[in-house]
C-alpha cells in the first residue's frame, strides 16, 4: 500500500507540471525502479531469512535462518541496511 501512494504521489506530482510523454516515460521509469528495489530488498530478506532463492537452499545445511528478517521490521532494518551500503558508496565515489 506504501509503494502504491510513493508511486501515484510521484506521478501526480511529475504529471501537474509536464507534458504527456515525459510523464509517460517518468512513469516507466519509477515503476521498473521500484520494481528492482523491491525485488532486490525481498531477495535478500529471502536469503537471510530462510536460507533460500526460490526454493533452492544457497546457505548450506549448517546454516540457522535469520527468522527475523522475514518479519515487516526485517523489511525496515534490511532496507536500512542496503541505504547504508549505497550511502558509503556514494560518498566513496564522491571523494
Amino acid at each position: 500500500i506504501v509503494v502504491n501512494c510513493i508511486v501515484l504521489g510521484r506521478a501526480e506530482a511529475f504529471a501537474s507540471k509536464n507534458g504527456v510523454v515525459a510523464s509517460i516515460a517518468d512513469g516507466l521509469g519509477m515503476g521498473i525502479g521500484f520494481t528492482i528495489s523491491l525485488t532486490v530488498l525481498a531477495a535478500i530478506r529471502e536469503v537471510f531469512g530462510a536460507g533460500t532463492f526460490y526454493g533452492i537452499n544457497v546457505m548450506g545445511p549448517s546454516f540457522e535462518p535469520f527468522t527475523f528478517m522475514v518479519s515487516a521490521p526485517g523489511a525496515f532494518v534490511c532496507l536500512g541496511i542496503i541505504l547504508c551500503i549505497m550511502n558509503m558508496f556514494g560518498k566513496a565515489k564522491d571523494m
